[in-house]
């Protein structure tokens, strides 16, 4: 795991070095960049979403500083599958250089010129299928089919002279998906049998014992669900999860239910992949929600975003009543999809405000309404096992994950010393198939606020949280800089302290007689009267009232 920051060498001719600059210890952001002979090729451009801890923050997106300077050298970037975790970042690189080419699949590419569109970016695109080859400078790329939660996702093959490195994007081995369309393991033997020396694989759901449930298991639930639900139903996704949502289609479809899409993402993703033919939509099924709303509250079903708490998606609305669709006593809410890290929280108040209004909340803790889109560790295994690989680098996933897929790793033979579990910033260099650890770059998170992008920094997070949890207390003070002697205050204001403001009139006395003493000591300027006025309230506040609040000391000139 990253340890002290380590200057990696210069990089030989005829080495891949490979960079990940997000995803590693974390799910989300997942980015990953390879070098050689002076040429970048970059898999994966995602963001990862906010937590508690980070309040105001919209999005966090891959650190792009060690590759800022080399735009010009970067050949193309793979896209593996279309979700925000992949692709959501795109914009914000494209931002700095607007011609890099982008290759992914159908879907993949039209959910990504969807975002640019809204950026206004039009990019150079690529589309690939499984099977194809493609040669970008020094990169001979070959993309293969895998199974995940959204359809057309690639793993790809990248081949080089230092030696081959298979990336597996997303996956897992479901046997029956709802596309048919399987994992190729035939083209995962074929690679194992020419070589692979180094195996990138998902670890989202390593520690995850046995095998991923079959997609096609959900349908049955969701239709029950439906079937039983005496009013409205409310499904709440990704609004990229094409297959989830065409199992409610057709559940409601057998239900003689209408289905309305709600939220803006939803919208539009489900729009570009019925126009593609991803999506099929049984008969008239699909209605406007203005044409919902005039229905029997028997006869719909709401499509919508906010599976994951998110504060301003729909579900969050309806939960807190900040939206047109009113939930009340006995309408149906699926939380269809799996609790991301860290949005535990956020889900779990969103579940108990729907259940205050009366709805019957149906989520994975009590039914099986989702199941994941990553392979666990029996698919890990066979993975392993059919390519032999010759060493192994988890990613996509947090420490734990990271440390069950390696474990794998080893079981099934590859050496423990070939097994690099590595974070964002680890660089790896492979050389005539065989991977080492040259050093460690020191990567921070870029966050997206609103309309800045990186401008934000830990430290303004910090201000943030300690407003949001203590409070502020501002003190404004006239004085006669040359005697300490106060002309006009101090006037002392809170905010978020929840006491009275009688409680200031014992720190108003200290704070003269602090100024004043200042004075004494030969104090003039106004900021060292102001740092004494922060820290006689500072004292004061921890000592009588065990608070660390914000203190802004206003110190002027009479």
């Amino acid at each position: 795991m990253r340890g002290e920051i380590v200057e990696p060498p210069a990089l030989q001719r005829g080495t891949l070095r490979i960079v990940p600059l997000g995803g590693l210890g974390e799910v989300g952001r997942n980015m990953t960049v390879f070098e050689i002979d002076g040429k970048l090729l970059i898999v994966d451009v995602g963001v990862l979403f906010p937590e508690t801890e980070q309040p105001g923050v919209d999005l966090i997106l891959p650190d792009f500083a060690p590759i800022r300077d080399r735009l010009d050298d970067v050949v193309g970037v793979v896209l593996t599958h279309g979700h925000e975790d992949h692709i959501g970042a795109v914009p914000y690189l494209l931002r700095l250089r607007r011609d890099i080419p982008l290759l992914g699949s159908g879907l993949t590419l039209a959910l990504i010129e969807a975002k640019l569109q809204e950026h206004r970016i039009k990019p150079y695109t690529l589309t690939v299928k499984e099977g194809q080859v493609e040669r970008l400078g020094p990169f001979e790329l070959e993309f293969v089919a895998v199974n995940h939660s959204i359809p057309d996702a690639l793993a790809v093959a990248i081949r080089t002279t230092a030696g081959t490195v298979l990336h597996t994007g997303d996956f897992k081995m479901d046997q029956l998906p709802l596309d048919d369309r399987l994992t190729d393991l035939r083209a995962f033997a074929r690679l194992g049998e020419a070589g692979v020396d180094l195996f990138l694989a998902d670890s989202t759901n390593a520690d995850v014992p046995g095998f991923t449930p079959l997609e096609r298991s959900i349908g049955p639930v969701l239709d029950e669900v439906i079937a039983k639900a005496p009013r409205r139903v409310i499904v709440a996704s990704f609004s990229s999860h094409v297959h989830r949502v065409q199992q409610v289609l057709d559940a409601a479809y057998a239900h003689d239910r209408k289905v309305a899409l709600i939220g803006r993402s939803m919208v539009r993703n489900m729009g570009i992949a019925a126009e593609l033919g991803y999506l099929k939509v049984p008969g008239d099924v699909l209605i406007d929600a203005k044409r919902a709303a005039t229905l029997p509250d028997d006869r719909i079903v709401y499509m919508s975003t906010g599976s994951q708490g998110e504060p301003m998606a729909v579900l969050s609305r309806m939960a807190n009543l900040e939206h047109s669709i009113e939930i009340g006593e006995g309408d149906t809410v699926i939380l269809a999809s799996s609790l991301i890290p860290g949005n535990e929280n956020a889900v779990y108040r969103v579940i108990n405000g729907l259940t205050r209004l009366g709805a019957n909340v149906v989520h994975k803790g009590n039914a099986r309404v989702h199941v994941s889109g990553h392979a666990s560790a029996g698919e890990l295994m066979y993975a392993y096992n059919i390519l032999k690989p010759k060493g192994a680098m988890p990613v996509h996933g947090e420490a734990r994950h990271q440390v069950a897929n390696a474990k794998i790793a080893t079981e099934t033979g590859v050496p423990e010393d070939r097994v690099i579990i590595a974070d964002n910033g680890t660089v790896v260099d492979l050389k005539d198939g065989l991977a080492t650890v040259t050093g460690q770059l020191d990567l921070g998170f870029v966050y997206v606020d609103g309309s800045s992008v990186g401008e934000l920094t830990d430290a303004d997070l910090k201000d943030r949280r300690i407003l949001a949890e203590e409070g502020f207390i501002s003190i404004f003070v006239a004085l006669d800089p040359a005697t300490g002697r106060v002309i006009v205050g101090p006037e002392i204001q809170a905010r978020g302290f929840a006491e009275d403001d009688e409680v200031f009139d014992v720190v108003r006395p200290q704070i003269l007689e602090a100024l004043a003493d200042a004075a004494r000591n030969g104090a003039r300027d106004l900021h060292s009267y102001s740092q004494v006025v922060r820290r006689t309230v500072g004292r004061w506040v921890n000592t009588k009232h065990r608070r660390r609040p914000m203190i802004i000391p206003v110190v002027v000139s009479a």
